[in-house]
């Protein structure tokens, strides 16, 4: 057998296992995605525990000023706790369905935020890169924006709404708490999607107009899908901010039917056991994760864009 076959016959080997050892490689790194969440949250659970378990009553007080915190069920019951208390009575339902419910109502806010929050800052960005002086102009007050409390703009947009009829039908409540929302939203996915839509080489650009492309195909084809790969973890940090922003203008313009007042209501019932109020403030941090996941599963719908600096309309 010459020195040929044998290297012929290794290359052909290493064609057929390497398909294989990228599979395996696949499947264990899937697997390890879906025990990290698992294991970080019984790495919580467990600190929980032991937190309650070592840290005395009344906690701990260095001259005079707490430095750990209380650990009676009042202030923190056990982890279980949490959980049984899910199937307790409220009313004419349980606390379970109570959280579904309420949860549903705010995922449904958050939800319209995220999209309304969405559009504006695409067509914000777009605009900016478009005209350099708009950029100048408006970049500076987008970003000023972001520093005005939310539990301050919360009453402000409720009593705006309050003297807008839209076709005739009167403003309500709901529709503040999307716009309050989508505030928080708009920021990133402004920022995001103007860095992408800056992004592509000035040789891809000029190859584009050389083939008489103007600013609409270039627009389409080279700089939207350059700028997918920084708008979708823009949207990640919107997801997460229409869930904080619909729970903060619930609670900061007092419309019921949301888990943000269900937080109010059973902090209001929390006087001996506090494991509704923990139930609630775990559900509404579910609701991000749950908004996180539908943006990973959009992710998935766009993964032919998802590298950095691979556009295929440059290809074009």
């Amino acid at each position: 057998m010459t020195a040929t076959t044998v290297t012929r016959a290794a290359d052909a080997v290493e064609v057929q296992v390497l398909p294989a050892t990228r599979r395996f490689a696949g499947g264990g790194s899937r697997v390890l995605r879906l025990l990290y969440p698992l294991a970080a949250f019984a790495l919580v659970i467990a600190a929980w525990e032991l937190v309650k378990a070592l840290v005395p009553a009344n906690g701990v007080s260095v001259g005079g000023q707490r430095v750990l915190p209380r650990t009676t069920d009042a202030a923190l019951p056990h982890s279980w706790a949490v959980l049984t208390v899910l199937g307790e009575r409220d009313g004419k339902t349980t606390v379970g369905a109570t959280l579904l419910r309420t949860a549903g109502f705010t995922l449904e806010l958050a939800l319209l935020a995220l999209g309304l929050g969405t559009v504006v800052g695409i067509a914000l960005a777009v605009l900016m890169q478009r005209f350099s002086f708009v950029e100048r102009g408006l970049l500076p007050y987008v970003i000023v924006s972001q520093t005005v409390p939310l539990i301050a703009l919360a009453p402000l947009v409720a009593g705006w709404g309050g003297k807008i009829n839209i076709a005739g039908q009167p403003w309500q409540p709901w529709m503040s708490i999307v716009v309050i929302a989508s505030y928080l939203v708009f920021f990133p996915v402004a920022i995001g999607t103007l860095r992408g839509l800056q992004s592509p080489a000035k040789a891809s650009v000029e190859l584009l107009h050389s083939c008489a492309a103007g600013w609409w195909a270039t627009l389409l084809h080279l700089r939207l899908p350059a700028a997918v790969p920084h708008i979708l973890p823009a949207l990640r940090l919107g997801a997460a901010a229409s869930v904080i922003g619909s729970v903060v203008a619930e609670i900061s313009t007092g419309t019921a039917g949301g888990i943000g007042r269900q937080i109010i209501v059973f902090s209001q019932q929390s006087t001996g056991n506090a494991a509704r109020l923990y139930a609630a403030v775990i559900a509404a941090a579910l609701l991000g994760v749950v908004l996180t996941g539908l943006v990973a599963a959009l992710e998935g719908l766009l993964r032919r864009y998802a590298r950095p600096g691979h556009t295929s309309g440059a290809r074009r």
